[in-house]
């Protein structure tokens, strides 16, 4: 398992680089839909899919909802394997494919966190979720080290969140499509995701979890 520090370091190549098509998910016969929506609007009212209330969420409780979710995928991964890799319908991601994926949304949610914190106003460079799961392969990938990463990039963005304060809440960044963030509004963003994961996977109300 890397370090925090080789994560976050590891990921700004990633970002800084793009990726490379390098080969195919297991179960990449069945073609996944891309995900095309500009999910801000979750900012702006509860989500009917997950039953998250994000504009509600305290951004102080952001780091602890992380960690939650990061012990709630450890318990999915810890399932069959064969289930696991397994895609529930053509053109849906298999259960260990969304760990991948929360995964690397916590890891690039630090490096962005990250820039805003340490820079006026940063661009965020463009990550493309869907090329990111076929050039990683995110379908064969080992469930338990994936359980292991993915609890350590929570962790790594959590402790971003708990020493944030004061004014910092509200530095700025702008994501490659001209979404404008503050910090504060970035810690709704970014949990909504891995929580809205899990309910794709386990059915698993949102608002159960927090």
């Amino acid at each position: 398992m890397t370090t925090a520090d080789d994560a976050v370091t590891r990921d700004r190549a990633t970002i800084a680089d793009h990726v490379t098509i390098a080969g195919h998910a297991a179960g990449a016969d069945l073609a996944i839909t891309p995900d095309t929506k500009d999910w801000t609007w979750v900012l702006e009212r509860a989500c009917p899919d997950c039953g998250l209330d994000t504009p509600a969420v305290v951004r102080e409780d952001v780091a602890g909802l992380a960690r939650a979710n990061a012990a709630a995928w450890v318990a999915v991964l810890a399932g069959d394997d064969a289930e696991l890799r397994c895609r529930p319908r053509p053109g849906v991601w298999s259960a260990l494919e969304y760990a991948c994926h929360v995964r690397d949304v916590f890891r690039i949610c630090a490096v962005r966190v990250d820039l805003m914190l340490g820079q006026d106003g940063p661009l965020f460079a463009n990550w493309d979720q869907d090329e990111t799961a076929l050039a990683e392969h995110y379908g064969e990938q080992d469930p338990k080290t994936v359980a292991a990463d993915l609890v350590e990039a929570a962790e790594v963005v959590a402790v971003r969140f708990d020493r944030v304060s004061g004014e910092q809440w509200q530095r700025t960044g702008t994501r490659s499509d001209g979404a404008r963030f503050t910090v504060e509004s970035f810690a709704r963003y970014l949990i909504h995701d891995p929580l809205h994961h899990l309910h794709d996977v386990t059915g698993t109300p949102a608002g159960s979890v927090r």
